[in-house]
């Protein structure tokens, strides 16, 4: 077994080739060979957003923070709130991140696939996160 103690890792800024806005990841977390899974606690300022992307495996969000957005790539974005659960299946290109007004802060679980658990494509831009 291992413990990773709280505040045992620094928190460091969202790239930015992958978010747009003010982003902190903190506690990320990667298991152990043979296991694939992975994730990390990341909070959203307000108009913060990730770029579009997709997941080999899917992914798994928790919100655990907050009020933010979740968009599939040609459908409507929807609204998240602490406390939602959301499953993304695997290869379906999306972008989540916290609203104008409001910080989102949730934890993402993904599998790697071949040694990596997402496949970063374009930013979203301001029209498709005010749209």
């Amino acid at each position: 077994m291992k413990i990773i103690r709280s505040g045992s890792q620094p928190s460091r800024p969202g790239p930015a080739a992958w978010f747009t806005g003010t982003v902190r990841i903190d506690a990320p977390f990667q298991a152990t060979p043979p296991a694939t899974v992975g994730g990390a606690s990341v909070t959203f300022e307000p108009g913060a957003r990730t770029a579009w992307h997709t997941h080999p495996l899917g992914q798994t969000l928790i919100v655990t923070q907050g009020r933010g957005w979740l968009q599939e790539w040609g459908q409507e974005k929807q609204e998240i709130n602490q406390g939602d659960i959301v499953w993304i299946p695997e290869g379906v290109k999306h972008w989540h991140g916290a609203c104008r007004e409001t910080a989102m802060t949730h934890i993402a679980i993904a599998e790697s696939l071949n040694g990596s658990p997402v496949d970063w494509l374009e930013q979203v831009t301001d029209s498709q996160y005010h749209g």
